[in-house]
């Protein structure tokens, strides 16, 4: 998928692609749980690892109507050293990579007012617009040089309440993550998991019983020269 470029400035810039992922948690208040799934042995990029539902953000993510939008606090957010609209396209790529992984559907009951493009076509079907109102930006991460495929990840939380969805029905999921699964969050890290998804995971339990979008997002940030652990808090960078 072609990918819709930041401002980030790592030596290469060619070889990071923008990137959303999505945690969706279930049962906050009660037995909180995540939704994950094993990548395949032959994946190029984390193969046999346990992931959140996520990838590349595709050039038309950026044309899809929203139902309703982020709300302003994580947009900002997201904008801060980021390209003006990219939020939009990160909300959009987050709830169509949930989708196309597990079948889940992030909408609102809605037509399309024009033919959706085939990737969203699926979507769509089920009579759903897409909806990223629930969704709450919680962390950012580069992945570091000398790997195979390299991204500037974005990582939305949402709470499965909102999902349009049976959260137990996989049967829609295409197969690129298999043994979906709610797993507590007191067992997770008993799973394979990459480096930095432990990292995120901290941030998940800090915020598991909150509903309110955090103050300041913490950025891992990975170029050639330095990495370095940041807080964005929603201003935009400028020159």
């Amino acid at each position: 998928m072609r990918a819709v470029q930041d401002s980030t400035k790592p030596v290469d810039k060619t070889a990071i692609r923008n990137a959303a992922t999505i945690i969706l948690l279930r049962d906050r208040e009660t037995r909180p749980r995540i939704l994950m799934g094993q990548r395949g042995a032959a994946a190029a990029f984390m193969p046999n690892k346990f992931v959140f539902p996520g990838g590349a953000v595709d050039a038309g993510d950026g044309q899809v109507p929203l139902a309703e939008p982020l709300n302003e606090l994580c947009a900002a957010r997201l904008c801060e050293d980021a390209a003006p609209g990219l939020a939009h396209a990160l909300s959009v790529a987050a709830i169509r990579e949930l989708w196309e992984e597990t079948g889940q559907i992030l909408g609102t009951p809605g037509t399309w007012g024009e033919t959706p493009a085939p990737d969203w076509a699926g979507f769509a079907s089920t009579g759903h617009r897409p909806h990223a109102g629930a969704l709450q930006f919680v962390f950012r991460a580069i992945t570091p040089p000398g790997r195979p495929r390299r991204f500037d990840a974005r990582f939305f939380l949402a709470d499965a309440a909102n999902l349009a969805s049976d959260p137990d029905d996989f049967s829609s999921a295409s197969d690129e993550l298999s043994l979906l699964q709610w797993i507590d969050l007191d067992e997770v890290r008993n799973f394979d998991l990459p480096f930095i998804t432990e990292v995120v995971l901290a941030e998940v339990a800090a915020r598991a019983r909150s509903s309110t979008a955090p103050e300041s997002v913490p950025f891992f940030r990975n170029d050639d020269e330095e990495s370095l652990f940041l807080r964005l808090r929603g201003h935009p960078m400028t020159d």
